[in-house]
């Protein structure tokens, strides 16, 4: 299987969540997650991902785990981190929730 990249656009993203193919987590805090969210999405903040390994290992054993945040640095971060854990079936979103809002689905607010 070739190396997933560490980034994928909110329309690649969207493309395989239509496809049934991958799963969203949203590593915002809280707070931020009251503000807007994206439908289906999981969130597990980016401060407890090392308590939630286990968890997100088993999700993606079955499909591919998008990380998504506000703008798409702290998912990359978070990513980076899940492939050093032997995680490898993980891309971040870039742009994040607010290129989501901008580029899928102008119903999700913008913060």
């Amino acid at each position: 299987m070739a190396e997933l990249s560490y980034e994928l656009t909110p329309a690649e993203a969207k493309s395989r969540l239509d496809a049934g193919d991958a799963v969203l987590i949203d590593v915002r805090e809280p707070q931020e997650h009251q503000i807007c969210s994206i439908e289906g999405a999981e969130l597990i903040p980016m401060n407890t991902v090392p308590q939630q390994l286990q968890h997100v290992e088993e999700v993606a054993d079955e499909k591919t785990v998008i990380v998504f945040c506000h703008h798409g640095v702290r998912s990359l971060n978070v990513v980076t981190w899940l492939r050093r854990q032997g995680v490898d079936n993980c891309i971040s979103m870039s742009g994040g929730i607010d290129a989501w809002s901008a580029q899928i689905d102008p119903t999700v607010p913008r913060y």
